[in-house]
């Protein structure tokens, strides 16, 4: 799991992700989330490899222009409003895949 803004050109963790041909999905929360330019890019490499990557939350408006907005507008005021509601609600979304996980594995088992 990492927090982080699309802006950040520095994270580890997504290059971890990136350079795991072993990670078959990517779960991102949403496209800026992963990067805020070049989104396309990325998901065509991974594609190339056999691999995806999954949003959460799509854009809502069918419109990148007004999606862009919204997401400005989202990002400064997860500035304003602090990192604590992103932590839970990333710490909620990681037990909801695990949850998800055990439950497929179970049915494997099957």
């Amino acid at each position: 799991m990492e927090i982080a803004s699309g802006l950040n050109d520095h994270r580890p963790k997504l290059e971890m992700l990136l350079t795991d041909r072993s990670m078959e999905t990517i779960i991102v929360e949403n496209r800026d989330r992963l990067t805020r330019f070049g989104s396309h890019s990325i998901e065509t490499l991974l594609e190339r490899q056999g691999r995806k990557i999954e949003m959460l939350f799509l854009g809502d408006t069918g419109d990148e222009l007004v999606d862009d907005f919204v997401a400005v507008i989202l990002s400064m005021s997860h500035r304003i409003y602090g990192r604590r509601s992103n932590k839970n609600r990333v710490r909620h979304m990681h037990s909801c895949i695990e949850q998800v996980m055990h439950e497929s594995e179970s049915q494997e088992g099957k």
